[in-house]
């Protein structure tokens, strides 16, 4: 089962009088925790205001269903880091999980699906900066922007830059930090700004390293990597019926050889083999949680014969799907 919402439904939704908040530093009024709206799951967010234009975002929490928020097509001002300690989220392009960390640029955000998997822990840590509070960091005294930053910051008009990849254990420390922070305060308020500052260092020190010429995304330009990052997009959100290879690199724009090559260089695999494990992923979180027969999770994540899903199930995972469920049913 699942649960489709606008992004405005879903803001609506945290607005209600049956929302609890409460200041869990009572010397701060911008630190603000909110529980999460029973219809969808438990747990919460917490956002804290660290001055204008810069916030620390937690949220803790577990879905009772898959949650699919359907996004306008909209310009962003803002950077946004997302690194995940559990939970499997795709966001636009971006698609994160469990050590992993995305970033969005500022530019045209575009129209576009948000799905995270539901009856799994969900734990992410998010430091949003809008763009003057990011261009008083890192401009120069003319008012320039070094070249390595640029390709964060795109005209509103333009498709806004995407990037997702394991973290760095760096990047995975301060986001530790960030979360075990149990400073009150002025302490906790420099503290937390240090740390939010400290992460978007860290991810402008890798964009530094591709705009010099990383092994990894030496071979492709920003463009090409943003049309991959849409592939994937795309192609995730037709499990049932995906494109093929040729369609899907018409659709972003690229030949078919270099949607192939920069998949695998992006991505660490072929198309289809992430797709392939993605689609098991999927049905491993609906065996572990959902009362539907195996017939159906195969069905829902895009296998037509049953009996290739047991068998590629079997080899991904060391069980069949069956014994798989059978397995979880006697921990609930």
């Amino acid at each position: 089962m699942s649960i489709t919402l606008s992004q405005q439904a879903f803001s609506d939704l945290f607005q209600e009088p049956a929302i609890q908040s409460h200041y869990p530093d009572p010397t701060d009024q911008l630190d603000v925790v909110y529980s999460y709206p029973t219809l969808l799951g438990q747990g919460y967010w917490r956002t804290i205001q660290l001055r204008a234009g810069l916030e620390v975002m937690i949220g803790d929490l577990r879905l009772h269903d898959l949650m699919i928020i359907l996004d306008p097509e909209e310009p962003q001002d803002w950077l946004s880091y997302h690194f995940h300690f559990s939970g499997d989220h795709a966001d636009g392009y971006t698609a994160v999980e469990g050590g992993k960390f995305s970033i969005t640029g500022i530019g045209l955000a575009p129209q576009r699906t948000s799905d995270t998997l539901p009856q799994q822990p969900f734990l992410e840590v998010i430091v949003n900066m809008q763009l003057e509070t990011f261009r008083a960091f890192v401009q120069d005294q003319n008012g320039e922007l070094p070249t390595e930053v640029r390709s964060l910051i795109r005209p509103v008009d333009q498709l806004y830059y995407a990037r997702s990849e394991t973290a760095t254990l760096a990047m995975q420390r301060t986001a530790r930090q960030i979360l075990g922070c149990a400073y009150r305060g002025v302490a906790k308020r420099l503290y937390l700004e240090g740390k939010a500052l400290e992460l978007i260092g860290l991810l402008v020190a890798q964009e530094t390293e591709i705009h010099d010429g990383d092994p990894k995304f030496a071979a492709l330009k920003p463009d090409v990597v943003d049309r991959i990052y849409q592939a994937r997009h795309l192609l995730l959100q037709r499990l049932e019926n995906p494109p093929s290879i040729m369609e899907l690199a018409q659709l972003v724009g690229l030949n078919s050889r270099t949607l192939k090559e920069g998949f695998r260089i992006c991505f660490g695999q072929p198309v289809f083999s992430y797709l392939r494990d993605y689609r098991l992923r999927q049905a491993q979180q609906l065996l572990e949680n959902q009362e539907i027969q195996i017939a159906e999770v195969a069905s829902s994540v895009g296998f037509v014969n049953g009996s290739h899903f047991a068998e590629v199930f079997r080899k991904k995972f060391g069980v069949t799907p069956k014994r798989y469920q059978m397995q979880t049913k006697k921990f609930l």
